[in-house]
């Protein structure tokens, strides 16, 4: 029964990590497929409430907006908040109050990360490898180097959960110096070679936000230390073995580097101006308003994904609703720094800079929570839940 329920448990969170939804193989959402048996026939007992009602309705109200009246995309709305509702449910009724159930989806989701970052790294080396990419996705890989993923952009969401997740748990988890040491150049051996500049942003602002909140002072040599660190890394390692493969440094000379980030916000902010009480509410397309400016002459967008909400929702209800979204995660993510030093809280705080890490990696990205992107959607529920479990655990002891 536990290999059976492992096992399941395992192909659910590869099908949300990896973004696996329909493919030749799994003619029904493959998300569905393996979540179902969980919820319904391994469910945790005794846990009969749903918590999050108020998050999906806020979500599917975001979601139907954005994809149904702002792009006229049925289809994407379906699938985006089918993938959203199984989430919660995964959360609500199989791990319910049982927090080995909660550990084990965290380990279980880093290790399939993990396991996608290792593919990244060999796609450097072994080209052929994107044959076991495509079989795993069951769809042509339309960018390489990257890990289980079809595209760079979208292996760039599960490399910014994945490096400050790893280095911030061997801080919190008070591990000797030479395991922080060794997990801070995984991980930017990892980033060296993710090819996502957006990812280094996030993970050096997450790093440095964590040091300083968690160090005090002593952060400042930490961060002596670790600057020295990338220096000597890339100086004796990198610089001489690496350079010759496709790394972050490389970046400008690839074709999807044309376009600059910054221009793309600047003529976002433009087409907002033009229209600042959001799309919807002119009865404008992003095509509509595009094809007569020379950055998004070809239909390409900001790469913003804050941006391009707020200029379809406009800022009254793109602003509000983002709030409400992200309030409760907000207020947990807060909770968790007040108890930053707790080893109970531990795992909690390495979720929540895993989750800033991302948000701020959507700055130069179109998916984000709203567009049902893997990493994004099990931390925001994975951090609501945790927050959940902690709240509940004086009430019970209350009882005994």
């Amino acid at each position: 029964m536990k290999l059976i329920i492992a096992v399941l448990m395992m192909f659910y969170l590869a099908t949300l990590a990896f973004g696996i939804f329909l493919t030749d193989f799994f003619r029904i959402p493959a998300p569905l497929l393996f979540c179902f048996p969980l919820v319904f026939l391994f469910r945790e007992k005794g846990e009969e409430r749903f918590l999050y009602a108020r998050e999906l309705i806020l979500l599917t109200l975001a979601v139907f907006i954005y994809y149904v009246v702002g792009l006229s995309e049925v289809n994407s709305f379906a699938a985006n908040i089918l993938e959203i509702m199984i989430c919660a449910f995964y959360f609500n009724y199989f791990v319910g109050k049982s927090k080995v159930r909660f550990r084990a989806s965290v380990w279980t989701f880093y290790g399939l990360l993990l396991i996608s970052a290792i593919v990244m790294v060999l796609n450097h080396f072994y080209p052929g490898i994107d044959a076991l990419r495509a079989l795993i996705m069951g769809d042509k890989v339309l960018q390489s180097p990257a890990g289980i993923s079809l595209t760079q952009f979208a292996y760039g969401y599960q490399l910014a959960a994945l490096v400050p997740f790893v280095f911030i748990c061997t801080c919190v988890f008070r591990t000797p110096l030479l395991v922080k040491g060794l997990a801070l150049t995984i991980c930017l051996l990892f980033v060296f070679l993710g090819m996502q500049r957006s990812v280094f942003v996030g993970f050096v602002a997450t790093i440095f936000l964590f040091l300083l909140l968690y160090y005090r002072f002593r952060a400042v040599l930490a961060m002596i230390l670790m600057v020295s660190l990338c220096g000597l890394l890339y100086q004796y390692v990198l610089k001489d073995n690496l350079d010759v493969t496709n790394n972050i440094l490389v970046k400008n000379e690839h074709n999807d580097a044309a376009y600059n980030r910054s221009g793309l916000a600047g003529e976002n902010l433009k087409i907002y101006s033009d229209y600042p009480y959001g799309l919807i509410f002119y009865g404008k397309k992003w095509g509509d308003v595009i094809y007569r400016n020379y950055v998004f002459s070809s239909g390409i967008t900001s790469h913003n994904a804050y941006l391009i909400f707020f200029t379809y929702l406009g800022p009254f209800l793109g602003l509000g609703l983002l709030t409400a979204i992200y309030y409760r995660a907000g207020t947990a993510c807060l909770a968790a720094l007040n108890r930053l030093r707790d080893p109970d809280n531990a795992l909690l705080v390495a979720l929540c800079f895993s989750f800033l890490c991302v948000s701020v990696n959507a700055l130069s990205h179109n998916p984000w929570l709203i567009s049902a992107d893997g990493p994004t959607v099990f931390l925001y529920f994975s951090i609501l839940h945790r927050y959940q479990q902690q709240k509940e655990v004086p009430l019970v002891m209350a009882k005994v």
